[in-house]
């Protein structure tokens, strides 16, 4: 004997049988309804990831500058009304860059700056890349690795010696597969000792090429290259995250007591802190992510919409059928059930249709933008639970009218 629960299931079971070979005599009229919500989902899926794997890849730019680093600049020069840009002025110096290694307690370690854009030549070839004078500190400062090889150390340095450390885009140029430590490079004319090769680091913060660079002591880059008695810039390191502002508090106000300004007067120096970089940019990926995903969901309504419509005209065309199927003993529910299972199994194939489409399109975007896209299962679990909200949502209207047509008037239509 059937219970009340089985006798229930067993209609409703019916009712979605009924509502399928409803959806499969008319293919076309399905498939074209059901692609709203697959472009709504595959849009939604698709702009998300793209906005996660921009984010992610500045997100690595910002992470590979080094572990916890401001960036000390001297400040910019003008000269008969043009900018000179950052770094240009003759602000920071040597003393500066001891003092705030000595001074400020938060610091880890500091390498001073200097770099000139040179001539290489090596092994019959040549390249212009960029020479950059640094401390023995700068690979820890910047979280960077060596390939081979090994750093210049502090006794180089007091000694200006002619030793480099070479990036992998410019040992490549310059010398192939051959491995570049021990081999002699000639900057400026000044031959110069390869003692170590990095690891390679790809683009950085601006999309400039890290690989492409020489580093050498920053005595050597002063005293035989450049003549400058100024830094372009000193990198700090600072010993934990969470003493990053308070530590450019402090070499601000020890800048300003060295250099000597006055309260009315601005600092001839700029201090860049990682922190504030990623954070900022955080941030403004985050909305960008959002303002996708808001435009792409646009695309999910239009599609719901499209379901109301395509569904009231249904309603319209079976008037007699929702007639002749109360007169036999359907109720008002079983009416209203068979057009709501209608309406969300469209939803409901729209949107898985939509999140492979999406999915597809997200890796495709990534490949051409030169970037891995980030597909998340929130994302995809979003659009997936809008898109049934939307089916069950916009298929409740036709639904509610469906059920509700009066079976003598439904029996009559033609």
């Amino acid at each position: 004997m059937f219970t009340f629960i089985q006798i229930k299931l067993l209609q409703i079971w019916q009712t979605t049988l009924i509502a399928l070979r409803a959806l499969r005599r008319n293919k076309m009229r399905s498939m074209l309804t059901a692609l709203g919500i697959i472009i709504g989902v595959a849009s939604v899926v698709a702009m998300v990831a793209v906005g996660n794997g921009a984010q992610a890849r500045i997100t690595s730019q910002v992470s590979a500058l080094g572990q916890n680093l401001l960036m000390v600049f001297a400040g910019s020069k003008k000269s008969g009304g043009v900018n000179s840009g950052l770094g240009s002025a003759s602000a920071i110096t040597l003393e500066d860059a001891s003092a705030i290694q000595r001074e400020v307690p938060d610091v880890a370690a500091v390498s001073p700056e200097v770099s000139v854009t040179a001539q290489a030549i090596a092994n019959g070839r040549n390249w212009s890349t960029t020479v950059v004078g640094e401390s023995q500190d700068y690979l820890r400062i910047r979280d960077w690795k060596l390939a081979a090889g090994s750093m210049f150390n502090d006794s180089d340095i007091r000694s200006v010696a002619k030793i480099a450390v070479i990036g992998s885009k410019t040992a490549n140029e310059l010398f192939g597969p051959l491995n570049p430590v021990g081999q002699s490079v000639r900057i400026k004319n000044i031959p110069f000792t390869i003692v170590g090769l990095l690891e390679s680091k790809g683009a950085g913060m601006g999309g400039a090429n890290q690989d492409d660079r020489i580093l050498i002591p920053y005595t050597t880059a002063m005293k035989r290259l450049t003549g400058d008695r100024y830094l372009r810039s000193v990198n700090v390191e600072i010993r934990s995250a969470d003493r990053m502002d308070i530590a450019q508090q402090q070499i601000t106000s020890l800048l300003r007591q060295r250099h000597r300004l006055t309260s009315d007067q601005s600092d001839d120096f700029n201090i860049f802190n990682q922190k504030e970089i990623a954070d900022t940019v955080n941030s403004i990926s985050k909305i960008i992510t959002l303002l996708l995903g808001s435009i792409a969901g646009i695309s999910l309504v239009v599609g719901g919409i499209g379901i109301m419509n395509i569904m009231l005209v249904s309603v319209t065309e079976r008037t007699r059928e929702i007639g002749i199927r109360i007169a036999v003993g359907a109720e008002p529910g079983d009416i209203r059930l068979q057009f709501l299972i209608e309406a969300v199994t469209l939803s409901l194939l729209g949107g898985l249709i939509g999140v492979l489409c999406g999915v597809g399109a997200s890796h495709l975007v990534g490949m051409v933008a030169d970037f891995k896209a980030v597909v998340s299962s929130g994302s995809i679990i979003l659009a997936f639970s809008v898109s049934s909200a939307i089916g069950i949502f916009f298929g409740f209207y036709p639904a509610h009218k469906a059920a509700a047509l009066d079976p003598i008037v439904a029996l009559r239509y033609e």
